[in-house]
């Protein structure tokens, strides 16, 4: 699950073990996809802006369906705003492969969470 899961320790090229927490995957899943949609034409029209935002939409479906999972234990408030953001995202993504937005509002949204993820937004 993207909020709830601790990934396994892994091993570094070097020999030495480095605990990932559920954030750090997140983050992680966030980077890769928004450097995806900065890379593309962000009116999605090439191949691989199109799949940019599918992979962005499959992001977000996951984290929604983890958001309304019994055991997640984020406060509703926290929740309620991401599923918010989840539906948003999932809509602009469909707009933008209808050729009706670009992927600006996607990428805004993404660097905002991973700032989120890394604690660089006041509380």
């Amino acid at each position: 699950m993207i909020l709830n899961a601790v990934t396994p320790l892994k091993t570094h090229a070097y020999g030495s073990a480095a605990v990932r927490t559920a954030r750090d995957t997140e983050y992680d899943a966030f980077s890769r996809i928004t450097r995806q949609l900065r890379q593309t034409d962000r009116r999605c029209a090439t191949i691989e802006a199109i799949q940019a935002v599918h992979l962005n939409n499959e992001l977000w479906t996951a984290l929604a369906a983890d958001l309304a999972a019994p055991g997640n234990a984020l406060p509703d408030e926290v929740k309620a705003g991401l599923l918010s953001l989840a539906g948003f995202s999932i809509r602009r993504g469909h707009a933008c492969l209808q050729g009706e937005a670009t992927t600006d509002a996607l990428i805004d949204i993404n660097l905002s969470i991973m700032k989120g993820l890394r604690g660089e937004v006041p509380a």
